[in-house]
């Protein structure tokens, strides 16, 4: 195999664990708490990408990178965290996921926008797709009803907001810390002020104190592993790795992660759900193939 195989090989394997994160952040929330639970998880993912990846010095670093930068992925990892340990039951937290994954959508049109260049008129289909397979997948088993997507979004509105939210702040995370960053990437320091936001709300929190079992050591592990090894084979894969093969794999990450989360959470997913995810997903695509062709 050679070493462009190698990357790209990397590369797919950091799509398909982050995969897993929506059902494993899930997991480790239920048995340890919503924030609790999540500050636990960030700050094991932390270690990992301290010893593996390491601690590069804050001077190597723009102000303007760490402190924009640090802000949206902090606040984004937050509400995603949030919006999954908040949801009302499992069902409900692979929504959420679902949403998450408006961000590819969202990443190309802000960068169109932010270009100054002609928008391709398609993009707004495309665009518009991407909000209705949500609409879709959120509203249930009858299809779109604009009645029962409002019930739906009522019984929980902080975990939608939540979610909704993340994925425009990743978006223009995305965006803002590829002109930003200049090549360096502090994503372990950004792991550490995301365990640090995390403690600090436990801290002001009512939940109560943390109990640790057997499975949820377990699941704390894997989620954190999961998490911190997807970010670490990410940065090796874009070294040298097929970009293009990578960047059109991870538009399909809203199926693989709702596949995952069906199997490790043990819930059976509907035909209409199933038909929102493919939505999202042809539209995160079409909008990434017609700024391409742009």
């Amino acid at each position: 195999m050679n070493t462009t195989h190698k990357y790209t090989l990397a590369g797919c394997m950091a799509i398909l664990l982050w995969s897993t994160n929506v059902a494993f952040i899930r997991n480790v929330t239920e048995q340890l708490g919503p924030i609790g639970g999540a500050a636990m998880i960030y700050t094991v993912s932390s270690t990992l990408l301290a010893i593996f990846i390491g601690l590069p010095s804050l001077k190597r670093f723009s102000i303007k990178y760490l402190a924009l930068g640090g802000a949206l992925f902090v606040s984004y990892e937050m509400c995603l965290a949030l919006a999954l340990g908040m949801a009302n039951d499992r069902h409900q937290a692979v929504e959420m996921g679902v949403i998450n994954y408006l961000w590819p959508s969202l990443t190309v049109l802000l960068a169109v926008l932010a270009s100054k260049k002609s928008i391709n008129p398609a993009l707004y289909p495309a665009m518009a797709l991407s909000f209705f397979g949500v609409a879709w997948t959120v509203s249930g088993d009858e299809g779109l009803s604009i009645a029962q997507l409002a019930t739906n979004i009522s019984s929980n509105p902080v975990s939608y907001c939540l979610a909704f939210i993340g994925a425009f702040l990743w978006a223009t995370y995305c965006n803002l810390t590829k002109r930003l960053a200049k090549g360096e990437n502090a994503i372990t320091w950004f792991f550490i002020g995301t365990a640090i936001a995390l403690w600090i709300k436990y801290a002001f929190s009512n939940e109560p104190a943390l109990t640790f079992s057997v499975n949820a050591s377990i699941d704390l592990v894997l989620a954190a592993t999961a998490m911190g090894a997807g970010y670490a084979l990410w940065n090796i894969a874009i070294i040298n790795g097929n970009m293009v093969m990578l960047a059109t794999m991870s538009y399909f990450t809203p199926i693989f992660s709702t596949f995952f989360s069906a199997m490790l959470l043990d819930i059976e997913l509907t035909a209409t759900f199933w038909q929102g995810v493919v939505m999202v997903t042809i539209a995160s695509l079409s909008c990434w193939v017609l700024t391409r062709k742009n």
